[in-house]
């Protein structure tokens, strides 16, 4: 047992405790795949990263723990590494640029701003869309859907099941039946299921919701979701349905689990998305592991 130095985080969050909470242990040498995992579940947050030495061609490297499982990649925990890594001194962009390595690979981040409150994008893992049919999706989703569309099954590490809505005010008045999703997921090997509509807000142009209640029982929506909404963008441009024409647009999610979520979305001319958001430090201490 060591004494480790710790930064609670909430993610894609213009104030604290409107976005997606994380655990960031900053240092993390000496913990095996095991002692980690029980760190994680310990604090029982929804992700946990753990900074370790990169390889070469990186500046940083993080592993990505749930409570019961690792992650090859997920956004709010990736953003919000590239965060910590700028602003605790464990990485210096070079012409305002990393390279973050997961499990799912070496990804770039751009970084501008100041150093104590740097503005961040980074690139989602690519978008891969599943040839897997649609069957049994609940009833309560099938009634939900946008004419003309069915749900999509993509995938950027976590794989998500993706529905377009009809409008954004059903999204928003959803009452999920979870147990039907939690089946759904578990029956296609999926992490669960992001619905999203177009909604003119003062401040975003989409909303989106994201359940996972097979994957992550004791949160069952998730509050802000980075993968799910990369995807959304490259489910966007393939169907031309991008909320704006140069790509970047902004996303809220969370109001209907008490939070207000905000994530940047910007699509590159070679179709690359990018995602960030605000980050707020809200714990900062040591752990003893």
């Amino acid at each position: 047992m060591r004494q480790r130095r710790y930064l609670q985080l909430d993610v894609f969050a213009a104030r604290p405790g409107s976005g997606n909470p994380l655990g960031v242990i900053l240092d993390s040498d000496g913990l095996d795949t095991t002692a980690m995992q029980a760190l994680a579940a310990w604090l029982n947050l929804s992700e946990t990263v753990f900074f370790l030495p990169p390889d070469a061609g990186a500046n940083y490297r993080i592993r990505i723990f749930t409570p019961s499982s690792e992650l090859p990649f997920a956004g709010h925990p990736s953003v919000g590494a590239a965060w910590a890594a700028v602003t605790r001194g464990l990485a210096r962009p070079q012409d305002g640029r990393l390279i973050q390595q997961c499990a799912a690979g070496l990804l770039p981040v751009r970084v501008s701003g100041p150093e104590d409150a740097p503005t961040l994008l980074l690139a989602s893992p690519p978008a891969r869309q599943h040839p897997t049919a649609p069957d049994a999706v609940p009833e309560q989703l099938q009634a939900l859907l946008a004419p003309g569309h069915s749900p999509e099954l993509w995938d950027n590490g976590p794989r998500w099941w993706l529905l377009p809505a009809r409008d954004a005010a059903s999204v928003r008045a959803l009452m999920p039946d979870m147990p039907a999703i939690a089946d759904w997921s578990n029956a296609t090997g999926a992490t669960g299921v992001a619905v999203f509509a177009a909604e003119a807000g003062p401040d975003h142009a989409l909303v989106t919701r994201a359940f996972c209640p097979a994957d992550a029982a004791d949160v069952p929506e998730d509050p802000v979701t980075g993968s799910a909404n990369a995807l959304i963008a490259a489910w966007l441009r393939q169907h031309g349905q991008l909320p704006k024409a140069d790509g970047n647009y902004v996303v809220s999610q969370g109001r209907e689990v008490g939070r207000d979520g905000r994530v940047q979305i910007a699509i590159d001319a070679q179709g690359s998305v990018w995602i960030g958001g605000q980050v707020q430090p809200v714990i900062a201490g040591q752990v003893h592991w």
